[in-house]
């Protein structure tokens, strides 16, 4: 295999406005806004020649969220610094930063603002 295995990530959302927020306010980003055949989709920067997937917010009837499946893991500095930013930004904490073990890191896992389950991972 030449490539990671994922490539693109969609997380579902009911209100895209205030999922918008609630991912920039976290990870210190902007996200575009996107209409597309019937689903509106708030993109992920980018960063060209990288490694790791990027994805969107996706708002559609078909898209529900869920802390059921899958959990995607965010890449940080440091944990503690987007997890700071969860509460206020309309999230909710579900598991306190902690070590993966040896070699492997930090981790922490939190709701958004929309009812998704995702994750938090940095070495720091």
């Amino acid at each position: 295999m030449e490539h990671n295995m994922v490539g693109w990530f969609e997380i579902p959302v009911t209100d895209m406005d205030r999922a918008k927020k609630f991912y920039e306010t976290v990870f210190d980003i902007n996200i575009t806004i996107h209409e597309l055949e019937g689903l509106k989709m708030g993109w992920f920067p980018i960063v060209p020649n990288t490694s790791g997937a990027t994805g969107s917010l996706v708002q559609h009837e078909s898209y529900v969220p869920s802390t059921d499946g899958a959990v995607l893991y965010f890449s940080c500095i440091d944990v503690a610094l987007e997890l700071g930013r969860v509460t206020d930004a309309g999230g909710s904490i579900l598991q306190d930063k902690k070590k993966i073990g040896e070699g492997h890191g930090f981790m922490a896992l939190i709701l958004d603002c929309e009812g998704n389950r995702i994750a938090l991972h940095s070495q720091k």
